[in-house]
């Protein structure tokens, strides 16, 4: 699946059991939504909370913005359950919580495609475990499903009986292996959340943080920070001006069948004129986006 191909800078968690905040997801700047059916749904809310989901998509008016639905895991009470009332609402993606094995993924994905899920509904992955980190690889081949995974750093901290940090060292590790694993396997990949929304200036320094480690985007747990993390995780004007005339010099230099390409005294080679590339379809999808939304 094109996993990386779209806007994902700013992804806001938005529980199920909340109509409010899932009617004013459709008019907040965010490029997606996680309707959450798990942590922020108490459990004598859960059924309703599915039918709140189910009633919210059948409506639309979220445009443009990718939908993903948290499920509760399948070792719980409701996990099956959510699969199978998910699998036809049009949501984009389901995203399964604390998952540790490809054997979770194939089960959603049989869960999914015995209730009518349509091709094209992609298998999110939480790694929010220690067992999900090391198991990361297994997990990102498991199936063609896959779209992405979303860091849960607030779990691992409590596993890995580590503390939340300004620099975040003690989740570099995780961090990296599960960066490689969804860049090897073509998957998006979404950092973990800032929980503390009185530090808008911690939140700004993890968002640069994730943008230089290879993130696509942040998860949010409040409407205030996602103009900072679209900014963040948005390419600049000067990135998009020097991916054109990376573009144009490397295909100037191919038709006058030059061997070395130079812009501004710097070497251009294949790897740039991808990443160029990258970096305008981008541009092109934010722009589009943002015209819906305004």
């Amino acid at each position: 699946m094109a996993a990386t191909s779209r806007p994902r800078r700013s992804v806001l968690y938005m529980p199920g059991s909340n109509t409010r905040a899932m009617e004013k997801g459709r008019s907040l700047p965010a490029d997606a939504l996680i309707l959450d059916l798990e942590d922020a749904v108490a459990p004598d809310a859960k059924e309703q909370a599915r039918v709140n989901i189910h009633d919210a998509l059948a409506q639309g008016g979220y445009g443009k913005r990718e939908i993903l639905v948290r499920v509760n895991a399948l070792d719980t009470a409701w996990g099956e359950d959510d699969l199978a009332a998910m699998a036809t609402v049009g949501a984009d993606g389901i995203l399964l919580p604390k998952v540790e094995s490809a054997e979770t993924v194939l089960t959603a994905q049989n869960i999914l495609d015995d209730n009518g899920g349509p091709a094209d509904l992609a298998i999110w992955c939480m790694i929010e475990t220690p067992l999900g980190v090391l198991h990361a690889e297994e997990i990102g081949k498991s199936s063609p499903r896959l779209g992405g995974f979303v860091m849960g750093t607030s779990d691992l901290a409590k596993d890995l009986h580590c503390l939340h940090t300004p620099d975040r060292l003690p989740f570099m590790t995780s961090l990296n292996m599960s960066v490689l694993v969804a860049r090897a396997f073509g998957l998006a990949i979404l950092d973990g959340v800032h929980l503390d929304l009185s530090d808008l200036v911690g939140f700004e320094a993890s968002c640069k943080q994730g943008l230089e480690l290879g993130f696509d985007g942040k998860t949010l747990i409040h409407p205030k920070t996602i103009d900072t993390a679209n900014a963040v995780f948005g390419p600049t004007a000067e990135e998009v001006d020097r991916s054109a005339k990376i573009i144009e010099a490397f295909e100037t230099a191919t038709a006058e069948s030059k061997g070395v390409v130079l812009l501004d005294g710097k070497l251009v080679e294949n790897l740039h004129v991808e990443n160029a590339k990258r970096v305008l379809a981008l541009a092109a999808m934010i722009r589009e986006l943002e015209a819906e939304q305004a």
